[in-house]
């Protein structure tokens, strides 16, 4: 049997009950009318003041995130915990405007980090670059050479939360934005793993790679971080914006920095694997993907390099409710497996929820996926 369908394993975390509601919910997903009728009432109930949070907290949001404050969120990591997977808390707070809101993300990062330092089940922080600064502050930074009082603010935020992230020892990954200021956030996250990234990787950049200049920069990176004697902290992914991207770039008139099919990006992905696996030396990868080739990839690439599966340079993600079939197959085989879980309020997560349901709907999509393996946890089940 192929290891990743093994669904007593990828499943043994859910209830009958638990089982049967994941399945409901997936199959939602996979119409894409549902999640077009879904998206307009996101968008529409908080303007009129239709309270939805009594529908969403029980279905959509119990599925893929931890809670609504870290408290709720603790119960969903110690049941991870139990089955040997570990948990990336992230704070899903984004597109923040007022300075007051955005200290207030600071400070519950900073509480992430806390439980971080004390909880061996929570190995890795993260935080969300657009919630450390207005949206128009990272546009007009992103098309000027003029830093603005607003951009150094936001920069001097990112140096705030890797210091923080330093002195508590524990590692924090800077998540990847938009392509039109996504380089004002490489240049942070290279300053601060020279600054912190010396005795071990506590910076994590994050490298989208759909977008066709991310390998060429992943080499450079890896040069610098060699010659300035610093370990590299290396977060990969697909990527997430490939839609804005586009048309931002038919918009504006120049060319597109994504690749024009799913196969190139997948290609990128895998590269950039081998090419971190080579360097793993003072490299350290997080590989963060639902996709269960690049997943086996990897564990050949180890296998070849003679690391053991525990290898702690090594950690693989897959987001919380989703995918369960690659992690607790993965974990179970001593991998270093963490979920992605987000929390916070209900209103703070809607664009994060619609983005999961954008890209589960239709049969053959994710969803899809997902809903067969539930079912056949069902079916298998019912014959015990």
């Amino acid at each position: 049997m192929h290891i990743f369908e093994n669904t007593e394993t990828a499943f043994r975390i859910k209830s009958n009950k638990e089982l049967r509601k994941t399945a409901i919910l997936f199959r939602l997903m996979s119409k894409p009318l549902m999640v077009r009728v879904s998206s307009w009432l996101a968008v529409v109930a908080p303007r009129l003041r239709i309270p939805v949070r009594w529908l969403v907290k029980p279905t959509i949001f119990s599925l893929f995130c931890g809670g609504e404050t870290i408290e709720e969120s603790i119960r969903v990591i110690e049941k991870l915990a139990e089955n040997s997977v570990d948990t990336v808390l992230d704070y899903a707070a984004e597109n923040q405007e007022s300075e007051e809101q955005i200290q207030a993300v600071m400070e519950e990062i900073r509480r992430t980090m806390d439980l971080a330092a004390e909880n061996r089940n929570v190995p890795f922080t993260v935080f969300k670059p657009t919630a450390l600064a207005p949206a128009r502050v990272l546009s007009e930074a992103g098309n000027s050479n003029r830093v603005s009082r607003e951009a150094e603010k936001f920069a001097g935020n990112i140096r705030t939360l890797c210091r923080a992230a330093w002195e508590r020892g524990i590692p924090v990954m800077i998540d990847a934005e938009e392509c039109h200021y996504q380089h004002i956030i490489d240049k942070l996250a290279m300053e601060m793993m020279e600054k912190y990234n010396k005795e071990k990787a506590i910076v994590y950049n994050t490298l989208q790679m759909y977008r066709h200049d991310r390998l060429g920069f992943l080499k450079n990176c890896i040069n610098e971080s060699t010659g300035k004697k610093y370990y590299l902290g290396i977060k990969l992914v697909r990527g997430a914006y490939m839609d804005q991207e586009r048309e931002r770039a038919a918009k504006h008139g120049y060319p597109s920095p994504v690749y024009p099919d799913k196969q190139s990006t997948d290609n990128a992905f895998n590269s950039a694997m081998r090419i971190c696996l080579d360097n793993i030396g003072t490299t350290r990868l997080f590989a963060g993907t639902h996709n269960e080739k690049s997943m086996l990839l990897l564990m050949e690439l180890m296998k070849e390099r003679n690391m053991d599966n525990s290898d702690p340079r090594v950690c693989v993600s897959q987001l919380y409710g989703m995918s369960d079939h690659i992690s607790f197959n993965m974990a179970s085989l001593s991998y270093n497996v963490a979920k992605y879980l987000p929390y916070g309020p209900v209103r703070f997560l809607m664009p994060y929820l619609l983005r999961r349901a954008e890209e589960n709907k239709s049969v053959t999509g994710q969803a899809g996926r997902e809903l067969q393996w539930v079912n056949t946890e069902i079916e298998r089940r019912k014959k015990k």
